[in-house]
């Protein structure tokens, strides 16, 4: 019976490296602003959810917090003028002749 021998890795891959291509800093800059704009136009809808939600819930906040600061001044100013008013009227009746 033959026996089958597996090649190792060193076997089936050469060794021999095939020199990289020079690229120039200029075309290294214009691949890299040209990754940076592709990746940019790509996240940017996530990136204004993101942002949005944030907003909504920091806005959501700072309204709730303001009306609860508005609703307090206005409980608190009704009731001011209800008591001045009631305090008008009970003095002004106090001061009234009697019609009888």
């Amino acid at each position: 019976m033959a026996e089958s021998k597996v090649p190792v890795l060193t076997e089936v891959v050469s060794e021999v490296r095939q020199p990289r291509p020079v690229v120039d800093a200029a075309a290294l800059e214009a691949l890299a602003r040209e990754l940076e704009r592709a990746v940019l136009a790509r996240l940017a809808p996530e990136v204004d959810r993101v942002i949005e939600e944030k907003l909504a819930r920091t806005l959501s906040e700072v309204l709730g917090q303001a009306l609860d600061g508005v609703r307090t001044e206005l409980t608190v100013s009704v009731t001011q003028m209800v008591r001045e008013a009631i305090a008008a009227s009970v003095a002004h009746a106090l001061q009234l002749p009697d019609s009888k």
